[in-house]
């Protein structure tokens, strides 16, 4: 067999798992799904070797779309970090066999500081699914592992069920793109909605008189490196950018050269104040097919904000 049709089989295997998966799905989903959404407290995430690294995903998902979360390893939990876990938290555990001795290890301690507890497990009769309030069967028909040994198929289940529950958080909790920028200040969304145009504007800005010839337009707006220089006619603000420049080559030729700043600038330019948002500020420029966008405070332009 191919590399490609080995590859394609894995997937295949993947998908009807996961078909099984969403066959089967029933009212504990809705069950696990209030417990996080009226706890006051935490949703805490538990699960050994790939079940781990899972559950590190699914805890990540969770606090970064509204839902307090953080992962706990079993091990660091049996031998101190329970501390961290207070009665009102939701533990979920992830085991697929439903027998892993470090998490069910921590049983007796979660029963009895009464904690909500939901097990996420390949096997309803287990040990883990029985002493859980709810159990989340993420049981596949098999492994897209040729031996059955090496998680595949249940691992993606896994996955795909804290997705579930994450997405389905997120509806109830009616989670906004602002609510995720929040969150996630470093990303680009996070960037374009809670950063405002005075953080991203540039203040340094090229300037020529009004009665500017055409080379020293030129000049100026290769060494402001904006695409453009300002100026001021008739005591308002005036631009003139490089596709001025363009425009009036292509209309006047060799005459060009006879024109100043004034003949070439555009009056009255789009301006915006400093606190609007990037976002807004970035729909505005595309709505009026503009790069550069002046912004002004008190009828003085302070900087360029560029596209």
């Amino acid at each position: 067999m191919s590399v490609i049709s080995t590859a394609k089989n894995v997937i295949d295997v993947e998908i009807q798992g996961l078909k099984f998966m969403a066959a089967n799905l029933g009212d504990e989903f809705n069950k696990a799904v209030d417990a996080i959404l009226t706890t006051s407290g935490r949703t805490i995430i538990c699960g050994m070797g790939k079940s781990g690294i899972i559950g590190k995903k699914i805890a990540a998902s969770f606090a970064s779309t509204g839902t307090p979360s953080f992962f706990m390893h079993p091990g660091e939990a049996f031998h101190g970090d329970l501390g961290m876990v207070k009665p009102e938290d939701v533990f979920i555990a992830i085991s697929n066999s439903g027998e892993t001795d470090e998490v069910l290890k921590l049983l007796p301690f979660l029963r009895d500081n009464g904690n909500y507890l939901i097990a996420i497990t390949g096997k309803q009769s287990s040990t883990l699914a029985k002493n859980c309030h709810c159990h989340l069967d993420v049981a596949v028909p098999k492994e897209a592992c040729p031996h059955q040994l090496a998680p595949t198929s249940s691992t993606t289940a896994a996955l795909v069920m804290g997705d579930a529950l994450t997405v389905a958080l997120m509806e109830q909790r009616e989670f906004l793109p602002e609510n995720f920028a929040r969150f996630h200040p470093g990303g680009s969304l996070g960037r374009r909605l809670l950063s405002k145009v005075q953080d991203e504007m540039i203040d340094s800005l090229p300037w020529v008189d009004a009665s500017a010839d055409f080379k020293t337009i030129i000049h100026g707006i290769s060494k402001g490196q904006l695409g453009l220089v300002l100026t001021k006619i008739d005591n308002h603000w005036a631009i003139v950018t490089d596709g001025d420049v363009r425009r009036a080559m292509e209309a006047k030729g060799k005459d060009v050269f006879d024109l100043i700043a004034k003949d070439i600038a555009t009056t009255h330019p789009a301006s915006i104040s400093p606190d609007t948002s990037i976002q807004n500020a970035y729909e505005f420029m595309t709505k009026r097919n503009i790069t550069s966008l002046l912004v002004t405070e008190n009828n003085e332009v302070i900087g360029v904000l560029k596209k």
